[in-house]
């Protein structure tokens, strides 16, 4: 298994876990991340260990290819020198170097594939990362909104705004009591002398303009 399907078990324990529990998902989101920057500092950890054991290994292999000519010169040598025997238990030593070679070629291959595969988790959860965490913002401003808008809805449930509203209306009809109060005091008083004249006045203004009206319709009559 490799690390990436690894958190992603993790991951979906514990987002299953904190749902029945009926956790924000705020809560959740910043858990992910969080996995998430904690896998990948043991993603590198690990592909930093794997890198140094590949050098480790390339280190040794080259050594055995140094160690392994080395052994064709001196079998070669040998020929030249019509030692057999000793050409002989030089290739010997060479054919032992080339079984350690091969042995350490396939781990070589082996710590390569790893490699491809630790690289290929850490692009995909550096991708995740950074989708998790331009997500987070809105995520975070939707669930504000969400618990502002649940707020309000209470708010309005538990009767306080009707309560408010019936003594804005309780205020409102003694406001209109006092005020009837005020003018019940006008009631059967004199009219003051200045609106009298202003009464008259404006009598006055209308028939001087219902005399001028029929004035115009006579002159009318006459033309037609």
């Amino acid at each position: 298994m490799s690390i990436f399907s690894r958190f992603n078990d993790i991951i979906h324990s514990n987002i299953n876990a904190m749902l029945e529990h009926a956790e924000n998902p705020e809560k959740i989101i910043r858990l992910v991340i969080q996995e998430m920057e904690d896998t990948m500092v043991e993603v590198r950890t690990n592909a930093a260990r794997t890198i140094a054991d590949q050098k480790t290994l390339n280190r040794q292999l080259a050594r055995l290819h140094d160690e392994s000519a080395q052994w064709e010169q001196k079998a070669e040598l040998a020929l030249t020198k019509d030692r057999e025997d000793l050409a002989r238990a030089a290739l010997a030593e060479k054919s032992l170097l080339q079984t350690a070679i091969e042995q350490l070629e396939k781990e070589a291959e082996a710590i390569e594939n790893q490699l491809v595969g630790l690289n290929n988790d850490i692009g995909r959860l550096q991708a995740k990362l950074t989708e998790a965490k331009a997500r987070k913002k809105s995520l975070d401003m939707r669930w504000q909104t969400t618990n502002s808008r649940l707020k309000v809805r209470g708010q309005l449930d538990d009767g306080r705004i009707d309560d408010a509203m019936v003594k804005f209306e309780y205020l409102e009809r003694k406001m209109d009591t006092l005020e009837g109060r005020v003018e019940a005091h006008d009631l059967g008083r004199d009219r003051p002398l200045a609106d009298e004249f202003v009464e008259l006045a404006a009598q006055d203004a209308v028939e001087q303009e219902l005399a001028e009206l029929k004035k115009r319709i006579r002159e009318k009559q006459t033309r037609e």
